[in-house]
């Protein structure tokens, strides 16, 4: 058996234990009532358009514990921060090396860090300005650095890189749409791509294809391909929609274009 198989194989019973534990934790989530998340209603977040909000409400449940954790220890949201940027520096050069499983499991990390950094703000009353642009520039700087990898990873591939280039064109144009609406007093923070739904694509594409590859003999990457293909177009159809809906509010009443 070739050292690939071998990463295959392990990869994949990896894979399922984490899957069964989530499974496992959905159930009893859903035993317990579902209680829906007071913060991330308070800020309107949702997941898939809102179809995926079970899964969105889930998982702020299942890391509530770290939450409790990082008060008891004084953890501040500027540890969170630069730990997020870290993991974004971690999965672009390891997705960049071939190593798909560390790199999926870095940008789960760092989406677990953007949470608790505003949370912890929130609870320990220092949410401000400061913190709100560190956050979301932090988040624009690790979301290149994953997406850079895949430039790199994909760079055999046909259409590869101008697909992970794609990407990560949209998902800034994404960000730079609110941020422009917000600046005018227009905020516009719906959308199909957002950033929550791109880290749980990229994460989940990097941990499920080699997986996939040892057990269909497919080339490595495809299924990333796949991936990012699909956030290159739905990031551009998000930024467009947050466009046309921003310039709608601030378009002068009685003006034709």
């Amino acid at each position: 058996m070739t050292l690939s198989r071998l990463d295959g194989a392990a990869s994949t019973v990896f894979l399922a234990v984490v899957l069964a534990a989530a499974f496992g934790s959905m159930v009893v989530y859903a035993w317990f009532g579902r209680e829906r998340d007071a913060d991330a209603d308070g800020k309107g977040a949702q997941l898939l358009l809102g179809r995926g909000d079970f899964l969105l409400h889930w998982f702020l449940w299942a890391i509530a514990p770290s939450v409790r954790l990082s008060l008891r220890w004084g953890l501040s949201p500027d540890f969170y921060n630069r730990a997020g940027l870290l993991m974004g520096v971690v999965s672009g050069a390891a997705i960049a090396g071939g190593h798909l499983v560390l790199g999926g499991w870095a940008i789960a990390v760092g989406g677990v860090c953007d949470i608790l950094d505003g949370r912890i703000a929130r609870l320990t009353g220092v949410a401000s300005a400061y913190g709100d642009f560190v956050d979301s520039t932090y988040d624009r700087f690790a979301e290149v650095f994953t997406l850079l990898g895949f430039v790199v990873f994909l760079r055999h591939a046909t259409y590869g890189p101008f697909l992970a280039s794609a990407a990560m064109a949209g998902s800034l144009l994404v960000s730079y749409t609110r941020a422009r609406g917000e600046v005018h007093g227009v905020t516009c923070a719906g959308g199909l791509m957002q950033r929550g739904e791109r880290l749980a694509i990229t994460c989940l594409a990097c941990l499920v294809d080699p997986v996939l590859a040892a057990l269909f003999g497919w080339p490595a990457g495809r299924v990333s391909q796949w991936a990012i293909a699909l956030i290159a177009v739905t990031t551009f159809l998000t930024a467009a929609h947050r466009v046309a809906w921003i310039s709608a509010r601030l378009r002068p009443k009685g003006s034709s274009g």
